[in-house]
């Protein structure tokens, strides 16, 4: 079995930060006496990734996931623990690991902004040194995908935001990086934009089965992409594991959204003899009933069996509802 391209253990990072009190007595003071305190921002964290694996890590902000990237790519020393990402240790930065690894954040750039991108494009070539005839294979591959023809020669602050980040994933993919840390990639983008975006993602990682680390507040970004979530809060992994599992274990219930053909009287004496359903308010004009899964089959049978229903549906509870409880109560 091969071995994990992303190994973490027992990873740290404690920032150390100066404080002091206001007003000019309190600031003179400082400069001979400082004051620092410590916060944690990541705590001892473990996981292990395989290749190609897209991987959602989700937290509320401050939780500790751009730290955690900001490690693996390097950019940032642990204060303990260990990682190994394609067989290096990041924060070594040694320049065969840089090549292997691309970061895109969403609200940073790579390109020079009075230049058009093609520029920008050139000159990453050159850094990583990607030769000319790989270079515009995949320079082509990425444009006809991502459908950029009309942005590549206007200066990028003429770009529009959307326009901007396809050019930014195109700088972290034209030297065809092995891991791929994507750090809130659809922030600020229209909901159009974030399906363009999320669709290319995914082709890009099927065809190329590169590894991607994903951040994002947007909870549709993760249930499109990520099979697999790792939960963040107050600088702890609290959930690693199957993004539906996490819903299933946190809503044991599905909901049952009905709609009659006729008008239904006594609606409420049908429901008593389940005492574990629960009517919610109706949408659209839908009666909604929250049902344990378990009596999921028993409740939708009579329902079809005794009433004139007209349209029925069972649904899992939101995702975001249930990422929510977890950020509410920090503890699974």
């Amino acid at each position: 079995m091969p071995e994990p391209i992303i190994q973490v253990q027992r990873l740290t990072k404690v920032y150390r930060v100066p404080e002091r009190a206001p007003g000019l007595g309190a600031s003179i003071r400082s400069l001979f006496k400082p004051v620092f305190t410590d916060v944690p921002a990541v705590t001892d964290i473990n996981f292990s990734i395989d290749h190609g694996e897209m991987i959602g890590l989700i937290g509320p902000n401050g939780a500790g996931k751009t730290t955690t990237l900001k490690m693996l790519s390097g950019l940032l020393y642990p204060t303990s623990g260990e990682a190994s990402v394609a067989g290096y240790t990041p924060w070594q930065r040694q320049p065969d690991y840089l090549r292997r690894i691309s970061m895109v954040m969403g609200n940073r750039s790579a390109l020079n902004w009075d230049i058009p991108p093609l520029d920008s494009f050139r000159v990453i070539s050159q850094i990583y040194q990607v030769p000319p005839d790989q270079y515009q294979q995949t320079l082509d591959e990425l444009i006809a995908t991502l459908d950029m023809d009309a942005l590549l020669k206007k200066p990028v602050r003429n770009l529009s935001l959307g326009e901007r980040m396809k050019c930014e994933l195109v700088a972290g993919l034209l030297y065809q990086p092995d891991i791929l840390f994507l750090d809130e990639p659809t922030l600020g983008l229209d909901v159009a934009m974030q399906r363009r975006l999320r669709n290319f993602l995914k082709i890009y990682n099927q065809k190329h089965t590169v590894t991607v680390i994903l951040t994002s507040h947007y909870m549709a970004d993760v249930t499109a992409l990520c099979p697999r979530v790792m939960l963040i809060h107050h600088g702890s992994l609290i959930y690693d594991g199957a993004l539906q599992d996490l819903a299933n274990k946190l809503a044991p219930f599905k909901l049952i959204k009905l709609q009659f053909s006729t008008r239904v009287e006594n609606f409420e004496d049908f429901l008593t003899p389940f005492s574990a359903v629960e009517q919610l308010p109706a949408e659209n004009g839908q009666r909604v009933l929250r049902i344990p899964r378990e009596d999921v089959a028993l409740v939708t049978s009579r329902l079809l069996e005794n009433l004139p229903v007209a349209d029925l549906a069972v649904e899992d509870p939101p995702i975001e509802a249930v990422i929510d409880q977890v950020y509410e109560e920090g503890t699974l």
